[in-house]
């Protein structure tokens, strides 16, 4: 059998054993990119009133304690925070994806909503399935994308050096 004909078997089977994997990562990737310009997926920040944030963290626990969609009742139930000062804004999100953006000196609710990026990262990453998918999964199917590059490649330039060299 010549090396072309197991190239190209090789590139079919390859191409059909990443198809969904590939695809899931390239769907998820275009709508983390866009992230920002759909707010279905991430809300937008919004601008607090000054740029000196002075409001004390036991007071935003206090404050997230309120919304009732962010289930948090104690420093246990925040994912994380987000200051940014130069917007004026702390952004509290929960861990079940409720995100609540308060005014960093007033201490204002100016923003409830529920934010999707996390669960597309963890889509496009495989984590979504399993902690470990990312390793098992995606990162053979990168390996595989790889060998289909490469032997793409091959099929692509062997006739033109096939026709130079005769």
């Amino acid at each position: 059998m010549s090396y072309t004909r197991v190239n190209r078997k090789v590139h079919k089977w390859g191409s059909i054993l990443v198809l969904i994997p590939l695809i899931l990562v390239l769907i998820t990737g275009i709508l983390l990119l866009l992230r920002k310009e759909i707010p279905a997926i991430q809300p937008p920040t919004q601008a607090g009133i000054s740029q000196s944030p002075s409001l004390a963290f036991n007071k935003v626990l206090a404050i997230s304690k309120t919304v009732s969609e962010a289930q948090i009742n104690d420093w246990q139930d925040v994912d994380r925070l987000d200051v940014r000062p130069a917007k004026g804004v702390i952004k509290v999100r929960s861990k079940n994806s409720w995100e609540i953006q308060l005014d960093a000196q007033t201490g204002n609710i100016m923003q409830v909503a529920y934010r999707r990026s996390d669960w597309l990262e963890s889509l496009h990453d495989g984590t979504y399935f399993h902690k470990s998918a990312n390793l098992w999964l995606i990162l053979p199917c990168a390996i595989v994308l790889l060998i289909l590059w490469v032997t793409g490649l091959y099929l692509f330039i062997y006739p033109y050096f096939r026709k130079w060299r005769n």
